[in-house]
């Protein structure tokens, strides 16, 4: 007896009686069965203690020392004495109908919080992969109840229902991940929305989003409440993307060992001037003596990163000052950018005024995308969206712990 309740504590079998246990070389083999108690009838309620039968069950359980762990027990089926009911002693390991304990399930469950497939905790747990599939659709995220403060959005590149991208949203604030939409249409966008009460939606006091159009006509439509801030990197990189073209189009018309230069150079060209050494400055000043048109885009691009260090007090004057030197510019890739910041100039001058960015919403998107290559993509956009609510609402936790 102190043996066997030893090995039950050891096991954490609680209310089983271990018979014996078999080693094999790949798996563990417990018999036994649940310590017998007065069971209730499930329909009329009366107690019974009379036995109809037993039925052997093999049930799957967490590994031991590396093996595989099989419980092989001996279920009892009671009978009422009073309405002649049969039914099965009630089980606190297993759940109904199935093969692999509670823990089991939870631990898979767990594991699935991780950037990993469902085929490789599928092998750990020797089960299949659709198997592990099916467990975890058992989870399931609701859409969010309350609206936070600040809401960012973004989109990722996906498979799933067919669609070619797939929206996140996240309280950047307070880290969290809120909800993955299935597309990132105005009109979905705008179902979505219309579910919330008006009252929810007004406690959005800041919209952050990147540069496209729908996000910011769908907060006009239900955040009327929100400033709207248009996320630093990806409205600073319209002016790299603008220098980065006429350097290009001036790199064509050079030798290829003059091509070559310019282009290992790159980087020092981006770089802000005044931030270079002397011998990185003069390379830089090599290369604007080839083309006149690379001066005038470094010339545009140095003000430009002078105007980024504006406070938010100067940044509306500083900004507008440098669109209209770059709209009256030669080059048209600046004029075009020019145009591109002024159409979205509003958003633009609140990312000075406020600290919020889609920087946690990037990120996030990184990890979403190792996880979808993992998977070689995702097809059920059920699934995939809670798989990536179960991720981030883990590391949440955790953080909080």
């Amino acid at each position: 007896m102190l043996y066997n309740d030893n090995t039950t504590k050891l096991l954490n079998l609680q209310d089983f009686e271990v018979e014996k246990i078999e080693e094999t070389e790949k798996e563990m083999l417990i018999y036994g069965q649940l310590c017998r108690h007065e069971q209730y009838c499930p329909c009329c309620g009366a107690a019974t203690g009379t036995i109809h039968d037993y039925r052997t069950q093999r049930i799957k359980d967490l590994t031991i020392f590396g093996k595989r762990c099989v419980i092989i027990f001996r279920k009892r089926r009671y009978r009422c004495n009073e309405c002649g009911k049969r039914f099965y002693e009630h089980n606190e390991f297993v759940g109904r109908y199935q093969r692999m304990t509670k823990r089991l399930i939870a631990d898979i469950i767990i594991k699935l919080t991780d950037v990993r497939t469902y085929k490789s905790v599928a092998e750990e747990a020797d089960i299949s992969t659709t198997t592990a599939q099916r467990i975890f659709d058992n989870v399931n995220y609701p859409h969010i109840s309350e609206m936070p403060e600040v809401l960012a959005i973004d989109e990722f590149k996906g498979n799933a229902s067919g669609e070619k991208y797939q929206c996140i949203l996240t309280d950047p604030k307070n880290k969290i991940v809120l909800d993955i939409l299935p597309t990132r249409f105005e009109n979905d966008l705008n179902s979505y929305f219309r579910k919330y009460e008006n009252e929810q939606r007004q406690n959005v006091h800041f919209f952050v989003s990147d540069m496209w159009k729908p996000y910011f006509r769908m907060a006009d439509n239900w955040f009327g409440n929100a400033t709207k801030i248009v996320d630093k990197y990806h409205w600073i990189r319209q002016v790299i993307w603008a220098f980065e073209r006429v350097r290009k189009r001036a790199q064509q018309s050079l030798d290829d060992g003059m091509r070559k230069y310019f282009k290992r150079s790159r980087s020092l060209l981006i770089k802000p001037f005044n931030s270079l050494n002397d011998t990185d400055k003069q390379a830089v000043n090599i290369i604007l003596s080839y083309s006149a048109d690379i001066r005038d885009a470094h010339c545009l691009k140095e003000k430009f990163l002078t105007a980024l260090h504006s406070s938010a007090e100067q940044a509306e004057e500083r900004i507008s000052e440098w669109i209209h030197i770059a709209e009256i510019s030669a080059l048209e890739d600046f004029r075009y950018c020019a145009r591109t910041l002024k159409s979205w100039f509003d958003g633009i001058i609140s990312s000075f005024a406020y600290s919020y960015t889609n920087g946690f919403t990037e990120g996030c998107n990184n990890k979403v995308k190792v996880l979808k290559r993992n998977a070689y993509g995702y097809r059920n956009f059920r699934r995939f969206r809670n798989r990536i609510l179960h991720i981030f609402s883990h590391q949440k936790l955790s953080a909080d712990s």
